[in-house]
Formats: structure tokens, sequence, C-alpha cells
């Protein structure tokens, strides 16, 4: 099974300001269909709430800061997401919500599919009944 990690990327230093990047299958082990941010999170929301059956994720906080809380089935790992050159991949198969939103914060979200709603398990109990029978693609 694949298992979340931090990646670092790339860091460029210039006295003008800082570039980072990350490029599909070098930096991030998926090849990248579609992306989308999350902006303008009121205080105390939480984003997310579900897992995917297939989809990946590279989240990277491009401004600000939030907290990624991901569940595989048995137990809770939170990561802080808080600077724009490292991020977050989180493979299929692990449910996840993002809390914790800094004031202005910008998040920016990599994914390994097109959007497709039948990918989304919403229901908790559905998720853990599934990981218990192993209907991952994994």
């Amino acid at each position: 099974m694949k298992e979340p990690q931090i990646i670092n990327l790339p860091k460029i230093l210039d006295h003008r300001g800082n570039l980072s990047f990350f490029e599909s299958s070098n930096h991030i082990p998926f090849e990248i269909k579609r992306t989308f941010w999350i902006y303008d999170v009121p205080g105390g929301e939480i984003r997310g709430g579900h897992a995917y059956c297939e989809q990946e994720e590279f989240i990277v906080a491009m401004s600000g800061s939030l907290d990624v809380i991901l569940f595989d089935g048995l137990s809770e790992i939170k990561y802080s997401l808080n600077r724009s050159f490292y991020g977050l991949y989180v493979p299929n198969g692990y449910w996840r919500h993002m809390e914790n939103f800094s004031t202005n914060s910008l998040v920016l979200v990599a994914s390994s599919t097109f959007y497709d709603a039948k990918d989304y398990i919403r229901d908790k109990q559905r998720f853990i009944d599934q990981k218990a029978n192993e209907k991952f693609n994994i």
C-alpha cells in the first residue's frame, strides 16, 4: 500500500524572490490530470470529509497554513502544511479532511484523475467497511 508522505520540492533561492515547482512523475508519484485550489475558507470551517477509491492528491499550502487529517481506517495522523516548498502526497484509500485554515490561506491540490463524483466515498462508515474488505485500487 502506498503511504502518505511529505515531499520536499526544489527551492531556487533568489534575492528577488524564491521559486519552487513540481512536475508529474519527477517530484510527485503520478501524472497530473486536474488541479484545483481552496481559498477564502471562513474561520473554523472544515473542508474535505471524504475518501477516494482511485484518486491520489498532492496538497501544497501556497500561502498561509492548514492541517490535513488522514484516517486509514484504524488511526489518524495530522500533517501541518505551512510552507510552499513542500507538500503532502495522499494516496487513494485514505479518509481526509482539512482544518485550521489560517486567514487568507491558499491551498493548491494536484490530482491524478479527472473529476468523477463516483470516485468519492462521502460516508465514513462505508469507507471503514471498504477498508476492512480492501476495496481500493492500491
